[in-house]
């Protein structure tokens, strides 16, 4: 049977970013969790975490995340705390780890790319990372379209440009896994 892990995987990537980034809170992560997913199926062809994303006027957003963090499930709620704290006279919530970080479901490939989203947005507060989630031509901005995309998802493909010159290959390749996963019962 096919595990995929990605329930595992979004957890220890909250874990992941909430101790390697300073303010990281939800739209942080959120915004993290989509670099890592939207680089990741570029250059393979899926998804680190599994979640979907949809265009919404501030950007991608996966409603399941963001409904769940209202009141978490057991196994995140074991991993994280979100906490209230005051950031330049405004509050906020921070998220804060309650364990260390899992990477035994990572790849090499999600490791990597985990350490360099870290690196890059280590010190930054959510704006500029809104500033680069929403970047002209990338996959939340052909969506959103000026809010007539409002609440529409979010394809994995549009993460592979029509110039890419590996876009048949990762688009098969995406294929090719939903289609494993589909045969083993669980939708992608």
């Amino acid at each position: 049977m096919i595990r995929s892990h990605e329930r595992e995987k979004l957890i220890n990537a909250t874990v992941f970013f909430a101790t390697h980034t300073k303010c990281c809170g939800k739209i942080k992560l959120i915004k993290l969790l989509y670099l890592l997913d939207f680089e990741h199926f570029r250059q393979t062809g899926r998804s680190v975490t599994g979640l979907e994303y949809r265009a919404w006027k501030l950007g991608p957003v996966p409603p399941a995340l963001f409904a769940e963090w209202e009141g978490l499930d057991a196994d995140f709620a074991e991993a994280i705390d979100i906490v209230p704290e005051k950031v330049f006279d405004f509050m906020r919530e921070r998220v804060v780890p309650r364990r260390d970080f899992d990477e035994s479901h990572f790849s090499r490939r999600e490791l990597r790319l985990m350490e360099q989203l870290a690196a890059r947005f280590e010190e930054e507060l959510s704006r500029p990372i809104i500033n680069f989630t929403h970047a002209e031509l990338g996959p939340w901005a052909k969506i959103w379209d000026n809010g007539r995309g409002n609440q529409d998802r979010i394809p994995y493909s549009l993460a592979v440009s029509d110039e890419d010159p590996m876009r048949d290959v990762v688009l098969m390749a995406a294929d090719e896994y939903q289609g494993i996963a589909a045969a083993a019962g669980k939708s992608h």
